[in-house]
């Protein structure tokens, strides 16, 4: 399976981003998906995920501002950021997992079996 993540850039704060994370050799809606980021420094840190039945969570410090959604036809997930901060400044990384992940296991890097190459935002002030 191969995940290519891009949509990356630089932004000024109150900004908007859309990633993209198209999938190929799997198909997308037969998993749980999920979005990382980690900024220089820091640990790898959850984003968001979204499961078979499209059913959303997010970190704390993008709800509200973030949207994650998945085009089952172009077999490809997207991350709207809205609003954007310099603190989600970061590399975006996506990801796929199983699709029997419970919510309380989304949020864990370890959970999930492949990754992409992650696509860089920064965001300036």
């Amino acid at each position: 399976v191969q995940l290519q993540a891009s949509g990356g850039g630089f932004v000024q704060a109150g900004g908007s981003l859309r990633l993209s994370c198209s999938a190929s050799g799997r198909t997308l809606s037969s998993y749980t998906a999920a979005w990382f980021r980690q900024a220089p420094g820091k640990e790898r840190e959850f984003v968001g995920a979204i499961n078979r039945r499209t059913s959303t969570i997010y970190a704390r410090s993008v709800k509200g501002r973030f949207t994650i959604s998945r085009d089952n036809v172009e077999n490809t997930m997207y991350l709207q950021l809205n609003s954007l901060r310099p603190e989600d400044t970061a590399v975006y990384y996506c990801s796929i997992g199983p699709a029997s992940l419970i919510v309380s296991s989304m949020s864990s890097p370890a959970r999930y079996e492949h990754w992409g190459r992650g696509t860089q935002v920064t965001v300036s002030s």
